[in-house]
């Protein structure tokens, strides 16, 4: 089941609102991080960067077939052997993962599905204990040349509600800004 408003804009489009190593960076990502989730990869926009920085396996899972395709083709290209590509309904099925297997989690612009507590619980299953979850997201305004609309763009205090209820604590320094169109947050496994 794709979330709701999930279409992908062209990849240059797409790779024009992130700066990802950045991104990453700024949300704890490190090269002391083994094992990688990332639901939802699209075109591979952070899975590149990410499978960089990981000493592990980056997990990059998709819905969508031609989004696991680009994904494999950059990881592929980019020299990368780290990548591995799932073509899965995580929304409706879950991962597939073994249970605590990954050091860190992904979950950027895929908040606005109909059931975020539902994903945030997978993301927590699929994480080792003390393991930390990334979220990012558009910023609540209109004026964004992309995202959901508003009325399902979740703020950041929702995102951080839904992550609490599914077992994960926020991590300083808080809510990240992530000019210009989006915000983040770093949360880690707590119960």
């Amino acid at each position: 089941m794709k979330t709701r408003e999930s279409g992908m804009p062209d990849e240059t489009t797409w790779t024009g609102f992130f700066d990802p190593v950045s991104i990453l960076t700024r949300l704890g990502l490190t090269a002391h991080c083994r094992d990688v989730v990332e639901f939802g990869c699209g075109y591979g926009t952070f899975t590149i960067p990410a499978a960089r920085i990981a000493r592990g396996t980056v997990h990059a899972i998709d819905i969508d077939p031609a989004m696991i395709e680009a994904t494999r083709t950059r990881a592929a290209t980019a020299g990368l052997s780290n990548v591995r590509t799932h073509l899965c309904d995580f929304v409706e099925d879950g991962t597939g993962l073994p249970t605590s297997s990954a050091d860190y989690a992904m979950l950027f612009n895929i908040l606005h599905a109909e059931q975020p507590v539902a994903l945030l619980r997978e993301a927590h299953r699929v994480l080792t204990t003390g393991g930390q979850l990334s979220i990012i997201h558009w910023i609540h305004d209109a004026s964004t040349p992309r995202g959901p609309s508003m009325d399902i763009r979740p703020r950041p205090d929702q995102c951080q509600a839904w992550a609490q209820e599914a077992g994960f604590t926020l991590l300083d320094p808080g809510i990240v800004d992530l000019p210009p169109y989006h915000y983040g947050m770093v949360l880690q496994w707590s119960s």
